[in-house]
């Protein structure tokens, strides 16, 4: 067979395999036997082991896996992947039907009705009909790039079928893994002397956060395809016409999708799909519905985070019995106390639960909660466990009742009642609990990421009265780590470097950082987009922050409550003084505005994080797949499959120290996070 025969012969079984592995998994209806079938994908690993240069990249043999990753890279979702909202009980889908009645003035509104699956939301990325890349949802705006992982999903079509199809489709869909397979899975890592996993959620999250993408292609993952991201050239005008069209495209849709056409329709399906949850071959956790009409869809529009066409309808949570062993105060960084139960430890919904929470006082006696009690608990939402009774009758004898300390359990000072709330609360300011956990927050991921920042090294450090405020940490220095339990002189010095690195940290994330109630990440970015500092946001008024979309009173006055305090504003004077004085910069045309990088390989002298902000304070964009739409890639140590994919298209190459040369003619501030840095 000399080159052009293999090629012809390769495109062959790619069409070949892939129509019978389409049938096989999505359609549950094989036309050939397994032994046909693996006939045929030998002859396709043989042509393809002879001339390897033919390989295709989404060829039916990239499935079993391909090499292994040192850290997955970030996907930039060019749709938000957000969140909907919750009705928690009949009467609040219900609620959901009258608003959509009266804001769209029509009498009946037809919906789609999805079971919602209990597993990991991914997106899918397609140009021209082949598979490009695939994310999980991430924060809802960056999700960490499992392409390789999703690959070895076989019910996922790595070309869409049919001749028609858009020149970008992204979808969306949750990846799960069945009961009957959650159960060979344990069984097999038991035999194996392996950890067990929970439930099929954890499972499958696990199993797409691998590394090494044999492993993934080795667990049992299924997929079901439900909303769309961003499209180019194709119409629909109702979200079962795309349901449908998902279908010829080759993607598997969950075959309980149900049109229901008025609320007493949208109740019925509800109560099926509960009264079915149990014998379903795969969790749920309650069922979403949808507005079909997507005109309609568009006139209802986007509140701050959730859609108004649509809300996710929860079910009854399950239930344990348990029995409370103690009751603990817990102190948040605000100040409020919050009673916790230590439980006897139960299994619920696939997870142990020792602990859960009894919110306030008032909650406590208005369900006499008392330690001893037996307690039926439940996971809300089958996340948060909370105890919903106590079984009086089984109340052993000489109990008493419970009541939150009049003193902190921490620091000893005093605690009063938040006004017009339930809460108690230590107004002390310097209370080391309230101290730790803003400490905590300020140095988490999404706020300054200071690495190497765990919750028993901060204990140390409040305790040894090296921290008084998070502003404290700009003032550490190396001996005063060093001489610290579980310090070494490598840890410290990687400690005094992230927190360094740390002062270039954007806008929105030191507004994060710095925990104004009720101001998280969204608002955050919000915020950052609309004031040029953090001076100008502290000296704005009301009707300033009111005029914001996203901003209502409640906000406004935490943020003006949160200015107005001395000693924060003494915090934020000092964190500007060691550098923290982040300002937003000209919002107009940026030198490299709206081109796109991509990064592969490893980089020796910046961080994979560093680089994509050092362009996208530029103005480009960082993506985490190669098209022809990519600008630049920038290529390091180990670079693979993308590598070789710019150079088929012919997109700019550098390596590391051309970037870095080439980034230095905007005149930008490079990161001082590396010694080699100084080579440049």
């Amino acid at each position: 067979m000399n080159k052009d025969q293999a090629k012809i012969r390769l495109e062959e079984l790619q069409i070949i395999l892939n129509e019978h592995s389409h049938r096989y998994y999505v359609l549950d209806d094989p036309l050939i036997s397994d032994v046909e079938y693996d006939k045929l994908f030998r002859e396709l690993q043989d042509i393809e082991k002879e001339f390897p240069d033919l390989i295709h990249p989404n060829s039916p043999t990239k499935r079993v896996g391909g090499a292994v990753l040192e850290e997955f890279s970030t996907l930039e979702h060019s749709m938000p992947m957000l969140s909907l909202s919750n009705a928690l009980n009949e009467d609040e889908l219900k609620d959901f039907y009258q608003r959509l009645r009266k804001n769209t003035g029509r009498d009946e509104i037809e919906l789609i009705g999805e079971p919602k699956l209990d597993g990991l939301g991914v997106e899918l990325i397609y140009r021209k009909g082949e598979f490009e890349a695939g994310a999980t949802r991430g924060d809802g705006y960056t999700g960490e790039d499992i392409t390789e992982n999703l690959k070895t999903i076989p019910q996922i079509p790595m070309k869409l079928r049919g001749k028609i199809f858009p020149d970008l489709l992204e979808v969306r869909g949750e990846v799960i893994i069945s009961k009957i397979n959650f159960e060979k899975l344990n069984k097999e890592r038991e035999k194996m002397g392996e950890k067990l996993f929970a439930n099929p959620r954890n499972a499958a999250a696990g199993s797409l956060r691998q590394l090494d993408s044999k492993v993934t292609a080795h667990r049992p993952l299924e997929i079901f395809i439900y909303a769309p991201g961003k499209i180019e050239g194709f119409e629909y005008n109702t979200h079962m016409d795309l349901l449908e069209q998902f279908k010829n495209w080759g993607f598997p849709v969950n075959p309980m999708n149900q049109v229901v056409k008025n609320e007493d329709e949208m109740i019925a399906y509800f109560r099926e799909m509960e009264t079915d949850r149990e014998s379903m071959p795969y969790d749920i956790d309650g069922i979403v519905v949808k507005v079909n009409d997507i005109a309609l869809q568009n006139q209802l529009g986007m509140r701050t985070r959730t859609p108004r066409w649509a809300i996710a309808g929860k079910f009854k949570a399950r239930t344990e019995i348990t029995q409370i062993e103690s009751i603990v105060a817990q102190v948040g960084r605000t100040g409020v106390l919050t009673p916790v139960a230590n439980l006897k430890p139960v299994q619920l919904g696939g997870v142990v639960v020792s602990r859960a929470t009894l919110h306030n006082q008032d909650e406590i006696d208005r369900k006499d909660i008392r330690v001893g009690d037996w307690v039926v608990i439940e996971r809300a939402g089958d996340v948060i466990p909370k105890v919903i009774k106590v079984l009086k009758e089984r109340r052993p004898k000489n109990t008493v009742s419970y009541h939150l300390p009049e003193t902190c359990p921490v620091c000893g000072a005093k605690v009063q009642r938040v006004e017009g709330g339930v809460a108690l609360k230590c107004v002390h300011r310097d209370c080391p609990a309230q101290l730790k956990t803003g400490i905590e927050h300020f140095v988490s991921k999404r706020a300054m990421n200071i690495d190497g920042l765990g919750e028993k090294i901060i204990d140390q450090l409040v305790d040894a009265g090296l921290l008084t405020s998070v502003a404290d940490l700009y003032a550490l220095k190396f001996k005063d780590l060093a001489v610290l339990e579980r310090f070494g002189e490598k840890s410290a010095n990687n400690l005094i470097r992230s927190i360094k690195t740390s002062q270039k940290r954007p806008l929105s994330n030191v507004i994060y950082a710095l925990g104004i109630p009720n101001v998280g990440e969204y608002l955050a970015r919000v915020l950052s987009d609309h004031f040029e500092s953090l001076d100008d946001l502290l000296a704005s008024d009301q009707e300033t922050l009111i005029a914001i979309d996203d901003i209502g009173e409640i906000v406004a006055e935490s943020i003006i409550s949160f200015s107005n305090d001395p000693d924060n504003r003494k915090m934020i004077k000092v964190l500007q003084e060691y550098g923290i004085d982040p300002h937003a910069g000209d919002r107009g045309e940026k030198p490299l505005q709206g081109k796109i990088f991509v990064f592969t390989g490893s980089l020796e002298t910046l961080t994979r994080d560093d680089a994509k902000d050092l362009v996208r304070d530029l103005g480009a964009k960082a993506s985490g797949s190669v098209s022809a739409k990519t600008d630049y890639l920038v290529s390091g140590e180990s670079s693979g499959s993308k590598l070789d994919k710019a150079r088929e298209l012919g997109i700019k190459i550098m390596n590391e120290k051309e970037f870095i040369l080439f980034i230095k003619e905007f005149d930008v501030e490079m990161p001082d996070n590396k010694e080699q840095m100084k080579l440049f």
